[in-house]
């Protein structure tokens, strides 16, 4: 049925999925927030089932995101030093220029890092490369785990008006 409640907890489903591809929110984070608003309003069997969904599916989006692609770059060769030295950065570039700064800061990170290490930009170039598709890996790990959840809350919205 469409509700108020609904309608809102649809559109902050919908911005949090907007901040995955855009980093300004924590998207992920918002769309599993919506659904824990959402259960706690119904106080259902149904919506507590869809709140135990939605946090396993979140916390699998949020592991997930980190650990693939941290172990694609590690088997590409991009040492953990470098990695942890890169995050760093794009931590304080997500401050620093908001939206872009964080990714930009990672993947320039990663460069300067491996072009410094092996002193060759052919080989900090390909570390560069695997780093921008870890990114998107890890995006669309977080997008993945986003529509998982609003899937979940879909059917529970259809199960609790039957």
């Amino acid at each position: 049925m469409l509700t108020p409640l609904n309608v809102l907890i649809g559109l902050a489903m919908l911005v949090g999925t907007a901040g995955i591809v855009v980093p300004v929110l924590p998207g992920l984070f918002l769309v599993w927030l919506a659904t824990v608003v959402w259960a706690s309003e119904q106080q259902t069997a149904e919506g507590w089932v869809v709140l135990a969904v939605a946090t396993t599916a979140y916390a699998a989006g949020l592991v997930g995101q980190y650990l693939v692609p941290g172990r694609r770059l590690r088997a590409a060769g991009v040492e953990t030093w470098v990695l942890a030295m890169a995050a760093v950065v794009a931590v304080v570039g997500f401050f620093v220029v908001p939206v872009v700064g964080a990714p930009v800061g990672f993947v320039g990170a990663v460069y300067v890092l491996e072009r410094r290490r092996h002193r060759a930009h052919d080989r900090a170039w390909a570390a560069t490369g695997q780093a921008l598709r870890a990114m998107g890996l890890g995006m669309g790990i977080e997008l993945l785990s986003a529509l998982a959840i609003m899937t979940t809350w879909v059917v529970g919205v259809w199960a609790s008006q039957r």
